[in-house]
């Protein structure tokens, strides 16, 4: 049985010695593998290789009975020199009596009942520690499959109390260059010969990045990649997005930059998304805009939309709180929606867009008096009634979804009064670049009030 997971062995020494472990794991192979002495018992022990150390190291779980010998007449010196170099390990020499006769490949610690103690608080997380009692070490854990955790420690409990494991044990021999590969946490791949066509992505992967292959849809071996964090599919053809990407629950960066995409889908924004993905990235597409939907996805701090065909920008981006980085440049935006001044950005581009110029006379469209939809959809945006297609119909949905908000703070259906202003782009981003070539850095943005008393009180600001 083998765990793939981050180890470092840590010496309870150490604090005494006045020195202090490294706090930092090494990517290992941890097998429970089962040696074959000349009598029986056959003991258990735990052998820890690395890519660098692919012999590795054995920590004694259930050792057979008889005397034990320590390696090189069991002084810390013969400890130092049988680890193998590159082995995650800790300063200090075992206590007397540490290794079996003829033991190939490292250490190998024959101490019955050697395992003091198992913490397991964060085993949810892919944490665990296994102390041992000689050497005086500590085997954390981490970075490890949780459900594949609880079962590696289970049978090592079982070793360790001399019980019978009904997982198999892995062989004692040094782990093969494939077995690391199966447990890669990140591939790059930059051209179409190097793509995988006959085997399947390491199924641990957390960053993946297929550009320059010539991708006309996502590769659905990938959606099963479970630990994916990074996605890169820059440089690609794709031209639609499956909604099963928003199953990649660890999902945190999504590259899509330089591809065919015409839309982002509104299952994507409504999906597991909305809690992970931090950048997203649709540069060199053919988006003409984006669903009000998408402001959903409330945890990007990092957007980049250069180099579309967006014709505005979704009406509540101002609910994109976490939002610090937003690039569209050399797009169609004739104007910024109303919520666009509660962004709080340290770095905005809008460089080469067609803003236009602030109309004088506003756009009066009031009811006189207000249609019992309006005054319906005033009251539950106000309130903040829930609603969904669920409740009521689905165009219904749609247009409180997209209902506008006046300067005022309250909202507005069909009856409003739109106005134009030039704001200045500093006063809701730390950097900004320049919007055209005229150094200038004002953009035309849309207001909406939602009665001639609030447009009264504002006509200073349309000024």
């Amino acid at each position: 049985m083998r765990l793939h997971c981050d180890v470092e062995v840590v010496s309870r020494h150490l604090p005494a010695l006045g020195m202090r472990n490294r706090g930092k794991g090494v990517r290992a192979l941890v097998s429970l593998c089962q040696q074959a002495p000349r009598s029986a018992p056959r003991p258990a022990c735990l052998l820890v290789a690395t890519l660098k150390d692919k012999r590795g190291t054995r920590y004694q779980v259930r050792a057979a009975a008889g005397p034990p010998r320590a390696p090189g007449g069991g002084g810390g010196g013969a400890w130092a020199r049988e680890l193998a170099p590159g082995a995650p390990t800790s300063p200090g020499p075992p206590s007397r009596g540490g290794a079996s006769e003829g033991a190939p490949g490292g250490s190998s610690l024959l101490l019955k009942g050697n395992i003091e103690q198992f913490f397991t608080k964060f085993v949810d997380e892919g944490k665990a520690t296994v102390r041992l009692k000689e050497p005086a070490v500590d085997i954390c854990l981490s970075k490890a499959n949780s459900s594949s955790l609880k079962s590696f420690l289970s049978a090592v409990r079982l070793a360790h109390r001399g019980c019978d494991v009904e997982t198999p044990f892995s062989p004692l021999t040094p782990v093969k260059t494939s077995e690391f590969e199966k447990f890669k946490t990140k591939m790059v791949i930059t051209s179409k010969k190097h793509y995988p066509l006959s085997k399947n992505f390491p199924y641990y992967l957390e960053h993946l990045q297929t550009s320059y292959c010539g991708l006309v849809r996502v590769d659905m071996r990938m959606l099963c990649l479970k630990n994916l964090k990074k996605l890169d599919l820059s440089h690609n053809h794709i031209k639609k997005l499956p909604a099963t990407v928003g199953d990649l629950i660890h999902l945190q960066e999504l590259n899509l930059n330089d591809n065919h995409l015409e839309s982002f889908s509104v299952a994507l924004c409504q999906s597991t998304l909305q809690k992970s993905l931090r950048s997203l990235d649709l540069s060199k597409n053919k988006i003409k805009a984006l669903p009000v939907q998408f402001c959903q996805l409330r945890e990007l701090t990092d957007l980049k939309l250069d180099d579309n065909e967006l014709i505005r920008f979704p009406m509540k981006i101002g609910q994109l709180t976490n939002l610090r980085f937003l690039s569209a440049a050399r797009n169609k935006l004739p104007f910024l929606p109303s919520e666009f001044k509660n962004l709080s950005l340290e770095y905005l581009d809008l460089f080469g867009n067609t803003f236009e110029q602030p109309k004088v006379l506003p756009v009066i469209v009031l009811q006189t008096p207000l249609t019992l939809l309006e005054s319906s959809a005033r009251t539950i945006l106000h309130n903040r009634i829930p609603y969904g297609p669920h409740i009521i119909p689905f165009h219904l949905c749609q247009d409180l979804d997209t209902a506008k908000t006046c300067v005022c703070g309250r909202f507005c259906l069909n009856s409003f009064i739109q106005g134009m202003t030039a704001m200045n782009l500093h006063s809701v981003a730390h950097t900004v670049v320049l919007v055209d070539n005229m150094g200038g850095t004002e953009a035309t943005i849309i207001s909406y009030f939602c009665s001639l008393s609030c447009y009264a009180n504002s006509c200073e600001m349309l000024k």
